[in-house]
């Protein structure tokens, strides 16, 4: 399979192409200037994985949730190439993509708690168990950090891990995790190789969208709070 998995969603700006089992990656951080780096981190991997654009089997984006103009940029990208070239979409949770990443780093975790920053005094949050791989266990939020619902207690002494750079903007949710026998990740990102990880399972079952349901979620609705 040859997959191309994109991510905008956050400060990180990422592309990885999946060939069979080897992927080839580009990752940066940026407060802006996403759009001027998308592309030709696209053009980078292509080049070096030896490939053609129209030789994809499926694209892969991170649709949220996320910073508004980052969440757009992925999904109308892919959105467009999916139509360039004819080839099918994979929409992935970008809180998953950072849960995908908790357990590719400690594979005995059972219970997962994601915490993306937000902004606007507010945290994008959801909670995972695992099988094969994460397991949502209710819809992705967003809240007021001190709203945050931990996992709850399993039968087992397991521990569990609270992952996302909403943990480092927030300390006292991070700490409150700490308290309940968490371990944080406060420095983790969404990143396209993780996207591209729960990509590939769905690809090779065939579970392709058109390109036209390249769509974003944004999870809020509100882009601006009013002044009192």
């Amino acid at each position: 399979m040859r997959i191309l998995a994109l991510d905008t969603a956050t400060e990180a700006c990422s592309v990885s192409l999946g060939i069979g089992d080897r992927s080839i990656d580009r990752y940066v951080e940026l407060e802006r200037g996403h759009a001027e780096q998308l592309l030709p981190m696209v053009d980078a991997v292509l080049a070096e994985g030896g490939i053609a654009l129209s030789s994809l089997d499926a694209i892969a984006f991170g649709r949220g949730p996320g910073g508004f103009t980052g969440v757009r940029l992925a999904a109308s990208v892919a959105q467009g190439l999916g139509f360039g070239v004819d080839v099918g979409v994979v929409p992935v949770s970008d809180l998953a993509a950072v849960a995908q990443r908790v357990i590719q780093m400690s594979p005995e975790v059972r219970r997962i708690l994601i915490v993306n920053d937000a902004r606007m005094r507010e945290v994008y949050w959801a909670r995972f168990s695992v099988d094969a791989g994460p397991v949502s266990q209710g819809d992705e939020r967003v809240s007021a950090a001190v709203d945050v619902l931990l996992p709850e207690q399993a039968e087992s002494a397991a521990a569990w891990v609270a992952a996302g750079r909403g943990l480092a903007a927030w300390p006292d949710l991070a700490a409150r995790c700490v308290a309940a026998g968490a371990t944080v990740q406060a420095s983790l990102l969404p990143r396209a190789s993780e996207v591209l990880a729960l990509a590939r399972p769905v690809v090779a079952a065939g579970h392709l969208l058109p390109p036209e349901a390249a769509l974003p979620i944004y999870v809020r609705d509100r882009v601006a709070v009013p002044s009192p």
